[in-house]
């Protein structure tokens, strides 16, 4: 599948990241200047992806991203299961609506961060289980863009 590795991605411009989940897809998106990633929302995944695409590149287009990264839920061990296989045929999916940069970040322990992030700052469990998906991307994002700080010297 066609896909680039994080340092392929342009180097300025917001991107956005995706937490794939079965049910939803958790967006997160960052500044230009690429310093914070922030949770944007959860999109539910209905029965036909389309929508979901649909509602994708309306926030891809309205912050002028210039690429996406999706999690790679890897095993602990590092080796791929079928998450990992479903993250793939996203992105597929994504590249076959529209050809841009696509990079994919490991998102082991994500959702257990953001977690844990909300229950410190005494979130309700009912307001967690609205916003883990994009919190879980927020620092998925985060992630990629401090990897992409430190290899490009920013």
């Amino acid at each position: 599948m066609p896909h680039v590795d994080l340092t392929s991605l342009p180097a300025r411009g917001p991107l956005i990241a995706i937490d794939p989940g079965s049910r939803t897809l958790g967006i997160a998106a960052c500044d230009a200047l690429r310093m914070i990633a922030s949770p944007v929302e959860a999109i539910a995944r209905g029965k036909k992806l389309a929508p979901s695409l649909d509602r994708l590149f309306a926030l891809y287009d309205n912050r002028g991203a210039v690429g996406i990264i999706v999690g790679l839920p890897l095993n602990m061990n590092g080796t791929a299961g079928p998450r990992t296989q479903a993250a793939k045929a996203l992105a597929h999916n994504i590249l076959g609506r529209r050809d841009i940069p696509l990079a994919f970040q490991d998102e082991r322990l994500t959702s257990a961060e953001a977690e844990r992030a909300m229950i410190t700052a005494d979130m309700s469990r009912a307001r967690r289980a609205e916003v883990i998906d994009a919190s879980a991307a927020a620092i998925i994002l985060q992630t990629a863009i401090d990897l992409l700080a430190n290899t490009q010297g920013d």
